[in-house]
């Protein structure tokens, strides 16, 4: 074998590496681990922060199953072993087993929440295991373990337990049944109090919801503040979005501080703890030339708050682990445009609307259920844009299918230029076209729902 080969397991995440042997009359070499090599094949990059050696002197020593709160990548560096992985994750993959002889030429990546053991096969066996998490006597506490002759497990260890060298600790580890299971890592929501942070604290309600006096992303001492200890991914709703207000000198200082600087100190944070972050972007990165963006095409912001959101959105990208979601016209619980021209309507009102602005509306359960798609299914990292689907809209027409709704005249809608609405105004730069386009995140299973019918939706639930 010359190069390095990657293989599945029945326990989701656990992957084997064959590893080139390199031997000449001085002895073998091999790349145990390799960057570049390995991620390139799909190997999730560990980012180790600490290398473990273990020399076993004897024959039989037999060491687990231990499933420790940071990922593994486990080889032998001389010797052979056994090894034995146990799924002790929540899930339908609970309770499953692998069993694996190595030898120097096999490593086994092994995620947080799976089990670990092994048995030595030859003396002087030398077992190595990088982590990505410092080792710490608190860490200890949320280890998940399981009993080495558990009957349950079917795990045909070489040498008898009977005969084995094993710890008295491991030999006292409870049976599978009365095991207790791997804390998962959580979600951490920032922004939680805003119509995108609630729609995501439903849709993951395990997730820890932090609104602005819990995390204020413009003080730098709060972000620094935030306890990520057992966090998988930190979504981030949080920003500064008055749009207008940025236009004026307290305004510029505040989008910038938050949506610049605040998201920089975030994304530093979550990259040094391995930690994903999902951050929200907006339309107003680009200029609205194109008649359709997608995730390739250069920023291009036009007024201070789409230049602040640009710079959060370079500053995510620092952080290897992320998801930029790129969205527009955002509508939930609280207020937003079509609640405000529904509201309009039932008084009796005849506003004007911009007619020359063009996009689709994003309804916040459906932003929330494509950022928790996106983690479930370990999508590839990068920005990805997300609203409904369906045909393209001024604000105008939005407005006019909100009046016929609750009864009203559509003609009751004044369609105006955006020139004509601003005329008298301290008005932010608006993109002409918002439209986004759906094709990458289609890519990864999610079906967008159609706009319309989640506008007919949200005007039946509001009173």
């Amino acid at each position: 074998m010359d190069s390095v080969s990657i293989r599945a397991t029945s326990i989701p995440g656990l992957l084997i590496l064959d590893l080139p042997i390199h031997r000449d009359s001085r002895g073998w070499f091999k790349e145990n681990w390799q960057r570049a090599k390995m991620t390139a094949l799909g190997l999730p990059d560990l980012e180790p922060v600490q290398h473990n050696l273990v020399v076993n002197d004897a024959v039989g020593v037999t060491r687990g199953i231990h499933a420790e709160p940071w990922d593994k990548f486990v080889s032998v560096a001389t010797g052979r072993v056994f090894g034995a992985w146990v799924d002790l994750r929540p899930g339908p993959s609970y309770g499953v087993v692998e069993t694996l002889e190595m030898g120097p030429d096999r490593a086994v990546y092994v995620p947080r929440g799976v089990g670990n053991a092994y048995q030595t096969l030859q003396p002087a066996t030398v077992y190595s295991y990088l982590v990505n998490d410092h080792w710490s006597a608190a860490a200890k506490d949320r280890y998940s373990m399981v009993n080495l002759a558990d009957p349950t497990l079917s795990i045909e260890w070489p040498i008898p337990l009977a005969q084995a060298v094993i710890s008295e600790a491991d030999r006292r580890h409870p049976n599978l049944s009365k095991a207790t299971p791997a804390r998962g890592g959580r979600a951490l929501i920032l922004g939680a109090h805003g119509q995108l942070g609630r729609a995501v604290a439903e849709a993951l309600p395990d997730s820890v919801a932090l609104g602005r006096r819990d995390v204020d992303l413009a003080d730098p001492e709060s972000v620094q503040g935030i306890d990520l200890s057992d966090v998988d991914a930190v979504i981030n709703a949080a920003a500064y979005t008055a749009v207008d207000a940025a236009e004026t000198a307290n305004g510029r200082i505040a989008a910038w501080t938050t949506n610049a600087i605040g998201v920089a100190h975030l994304a530093r944070r979550c990259r040094g703890r391995r930690v994903t972050l999902v951050h929200i972007s907006s339309d107003y990165v680009f200029d609205g030339t194109r008649l359709e963006h997608d995730e390739s095409e250069p920023l291009s912001p036009l007024g201070v708050y789409g230049q602040s959101k640009a710079a959060g959105d370079l500053a995510v990208a620092a952080c290897e682990r992320h998801y930029v979601v790129r969205t527009s016209w955002v509508v939930g619980s609280g207020r937003n445009f079509v609640a405000t021209m529904a509201a309009l309507a039932d008084r009796g009102a005849r506003p004007a609307v911009v007619d020359d602005q063009w996009g689709r509306l994003t309804f916040a359960e459906d932003l929330a259920a494509s950022i928790v798609h996106l983690l479930r299914v370990g999508a590839p990292y990068g920005t990805y844009n997300m609203t409904n689907s369906g045909h393209v809209q001024t604000w105008a027409d939005i407005a006019a299918r909100v009046f016929a709704a609750r009864g009203r005249s559509t003609a009751d809608i004044d369609r105006v230029s955006t020139e004509r609405y601003a005329a008298g105004k301290t008005l932010a730069p608006r993109p002409p076209h918002s439209t986004l386009a759906l094709d990458k995140l289609a890519a990864t299973g999610f079906e967008t729902a159609d706009a319309d019918q989640r506008l007919a939706d949200y005007l039946a639930r509001i009173v």
